[in-house]
């Protein structure tokens, strides 16, 4: 078997604290089957040049990292990936600002990190790729003259190519992800937009439903959805109900139902027009004053970036203002807290959670939906009130999916959740659970490698639904 390489912007090396997810968890079962190299940034800044990559062994996988130079990290990361492409993925034209400065320093370390990463290879690895930060890199490593299987899977969105058409200098950019043997996305929407973008922008020719002719070699397009360890996170989500953290909430709580939002503070998540559905809920259904509570966990990040400290500001005062508006001296209505929890601590909420509101305004998967289900007790599920703009929703059709610009939709939604009669409460969770369990964190990453590792033409050996032809 050949030996697996995985890049990405961050390396998740193993350090004995719980985590709350993330792309560590995903890749977990991959090198727990066959170990390899995981290759990317340390997190840390160097002062004047980067020296040599760090190694670090953990069981059967070793972490490799490099430094990057403060004007990289602020041109690539804090530049290009935060200010263009993550705005422009999630469908946010309105936010994104381009310079070629920043563009320059995103195709620099993209460069860095194939001349590092060459150090390393051998040439029988197969190499995975992960996210729009790496979107150019299989094409400097096919510059090297590397002829390897190499792999790139985009977990954000990808939208219709009349929105990626907008990012400057898109024909460089899109186009480079075309040196790849497979690019995976997490919804038949993301993969067919990115071929109707091949076809009509690159005038590539299709050799059948998924694949494409390229100048040097054909390129598999595929659908992956990432999923999560479902049976063992609801065990954990079982005893993490029973700890002596989750029993203090519960206490607190007074009897109360908890409705339960966990989202890093990004423009994205939608939390300030969550909070205007929460508000909704109890101006138009006062039956619930004193009888719910909305506790918010979401962990600060990005910033440093002008627009994530101006959501922080927008979404404080509007915790305040519900407060005031409809707390007692005995009931807050929303408890907002910018705490990081462990996953241990998240399952066993869940689990206690009478409602998982999960309303992006975009977003390319969304575990926390999946988590919210694979935790409830089958004997007394809460509800899953999701986006239909979160990719989760092409698969958790029992959840109440909602639209998240229509405040007053979502609390309707909401109360109905509330006020659901246990049999439906069972049925729709028994059948979210039954598809989770289909597409399970178990068999993604083998299923993607397994199609990448196949040779050109054959059958996808793992695309769950076979992709439709578009452009």
């Amino acid at each position: 078997m050949s030996r697996l390489v995985v890049v990405s912007n961050r390396v998740g090396i193993p350090d004995g604290k719980a985590r709350a997810g993330g792309l560590e968890v995903a890749i977990r079962p991959a090198f727990k089957q066959r170990g390899g190299v995981w290759f990317g940034w340390s997190g840390k800044i160097a002062e004047c040049e980067p020296g040599e990559a760090e190694t670090t062994e953990r069981e059967n996988v070793t972490y490799v990292t490099i430094d990057l130079k403060k004007d990289d990290y602020e041109e690539f990361y804090n530049g290009f990936a935060n200010r263009v492409l993550w705005p422009i993925l999630h469908y946010r034209l309105d936010l994104a600002e381009f310079t070629r400065r920043d563009l320059g320093g995103y195709l620099r370390v993209n460069e860095f990190f194939a001349s590092n990463l060459e150090k390393i290879l051998r040439p029988d690895d197969v190499i995975w790729v992960h996210d729009y930060h790496l979107m150019p890199l299989a094409k400097a490593l096919r510059d090297r003259g590397h002829k390897n299987r190499i792999g790139f899977f985009i977990h954000v969105p990808f939208p219709p190519a009349e929105i990626i058409t907008a990012l400057p200098n898109h024909e460089q950019l899109i186009p480079a992800l075309s040196h790849y043997n497979l690019v995976g996305f997490q919804t038949e929407t993301d993969a067919t937009n990115f071929s109707r973008y091949l076809t009509t922008e690159r005038g590539l020719s299709r050799l059948d439903a998924n694949s494409f002719a390229f100048d040097e070699g054909d390129l598999r397009v595929g659908v992956f959805p990432v999923g999560v360890e479902t049976e063992p996170f609801q065990r954990m989500a079982r005893r993490a109900a029973e700890s002596a953290f989750v029993e203090e909430v519960k206490a607190s709580l007074s009897g109360r139902a908890m409705i339960i939002g966990v989202d890093r503070l990004d423009y994205s998540k939608g939390i300030p027009e969550r909070m205007d559905a929460f508000e909704r809920l109890l101006t138009n259904f006062p039956k619930w004053h004193n009888k719910v509570t909305y506790l918010q966990i979401t962990p600060r990040s990005r910033a440093d970036i002008q627009e994530y400290a101006a959501i922080a500001r927008q979404v404080g005062e509007k915790v305040g203002n519900i407060n005031g508006a409809y707390g007692e001296a005995s009931w807050t209505p929303v408890r907002y807290i910018n705490k990081a929890h462990s996953r241990t601590a998240l399952a066993g909420l869940y689990r206690g959670a009478r409602v998982g509101l999960v309303t992006p305004l975009r977003d390319g998967m969304n575990l926390v939906a999946k988590e919210y289900v694979a935790a409830q007790d089958p004997d007394n599920p809460g509800v899953l009130v999701l986006s239909r703009f979160a990719g989760a929703a092409r698969e958790m059709t029992s959840a109440l999916l909602v639209n998240p610009y229509d405040s007053e939709g979502v609390a309707i939604a909401i109360d109905r959740a509330l006020a659901m009669p246990l049999a439906e409460r069972k049925q729709r969770h028994a059948e979210n659970y039954r598809v989770m369990l289909q597409h399970d964190l178990s068999q993604w990453a083998k299923q993607f490698l397994a199609t990448l590792e196949q040779p050109a033409h054959s059958e996808p050996a793992a695309t769950p639904r076979p992709l439709r032809a578009a452009g």
